[in-house]
């Protein structure tokens, strides 16, 4: 009877011996902490979270699969296109102490040959560019491959991306639109209705804005002939052009900032913090305020506003109570 039991506890340790022991831990349980991976189309960079490995053994390995439509057909093929994109080169960053030039900023820009999405097989997070813009809106389904010393393994529909267009909010922030009637004798200054500022995209090649100061009815007055003028000291859209002088033509001043945001950072003087303000004068031979006695009353519009994308935009600020008289 010892002898049998003593044979079977060999063979048991025997068997064991022999089991395989696997290596590692690759979980089931992988995740992004949000399913729902949103590009907002055009932005020079937009990136998901890595993947949670959720105590899997590193390093791991992921490969996006079957990018397809909600529908199941396939993904359109602009995410795997090829498209030139102006971009920073690898490990470096704009610096706005240093970068004050065009030809600075070049030295660490390049333009290079790239899909609008990039997908990490390290991380697994997921990249997009500003050739992104070229990406039909929709919604899509991938599937994912992860593979460790453990073994691999699939997860299908493991992410949604979500192709969108930028808000409003995500491309241009109003900060402040006011303006007042000035007396050329007195120097008294009345507030009159505040003035609209608004944007319109032209197109997503550039970095260039288009400021137009326009009456009631639209017509912009002139920068070129003298209608719109600095008022004293006060910062314009000149201080904040860090790149190329603003350009002045009969219905427009014209900036080509060259990397968002614009502007890039706050004006200061010695004495004063003003922000992101602009300030300018349009003399009274130019403008008729509604209400004020014409030909006494200069306009005096401020106003402030951020520009988070780049791009080609018309920014119009309309004084919705004045007439231009020239």
């Amino acid at each position: 009877m010892r002898k049998i039991i003593y044979l079977l506890l060999v063979l048991i340790i025997t068997g064991m011996a022999c089991k395989k022991i696997q290596e590692g831990f690759l979980s089931d349980t992988m995740r992004y902490i949000d399913k729902n991976i949103y590009c907002l189309r055009g932005l020079p960079l937009v990136q998901s979270q890595r993947i949670d490995i959720d105590g899997s053994t590193p390093p791991i390995n992921f490969d996006m699969q079957n990018l397809r439509y909600e529908n199941g057909d396939p993904a359109p093929k602009e995410f795997f296109r090829e498209y030139e994109v102006l971009m920073f080169k690898p490990g470096m960053t704009f610096d706005i102490k240093t970068d004050t030039t065009v030809a600075e900023l070049n030295k660490k820009r390049e333009k290079r040959i790239v899909t609008p999405m990039e997908f990490n097989p390290v991380s697994g997070q997921i990249s997009f560019n500003r050739g992104s813009v070229n990406i039909p809106l929709g919604k899509y389904i991938f599937d994912l491959q992860a593979t460790n010393v453990n073994g691999t393994k699939l997860f299908p529909s493991f992410g949604t991306i979500n192709i969108v267009d930028p808000l409003p909010e995500d491309i241009f922030l109003q900060e402040d639109n006011v303006s007042n009637a000035f007396h050329d004798v007195t120097g008294v200054a009345t507030a009159h209705k505040n003035p609209k500022l608004t944007f319109t995209k032209v197109s997503n090649d550039g970095a260039r804005i288009i400021l137009k100061i326009s009456d009631k009815n639209g017509k912009p007055f002139n920068p070129k002939a003298g209608e719109i003028i600095r008022r004293g000291d006060r910062p314009t859209f000149e201080n904040y052009a860090r790149f190329t002088p603003v350009q002045f033509t009969d219905t427009a001043m014209i900036c080509d900032f060259e990397v968002a945001p614009f502007p890039l950072a706050k004006y200061i003087t010695p004495t004063t913090d003003w922000g992101h303000l602009i300030y300018y004068r349009i003399p009274s031979k130019f403008a008729t305020i509604d209400g004020f006695t014409p030909g006494l009353y200069s306009v005096n519009p401020r106003f402030a506003f951020t520009l988070k994308m780049e791009g080609t935009y018309i920014i119009e600020l309309r004084l919705t109570d004045v007439t231009r008289t020239n």
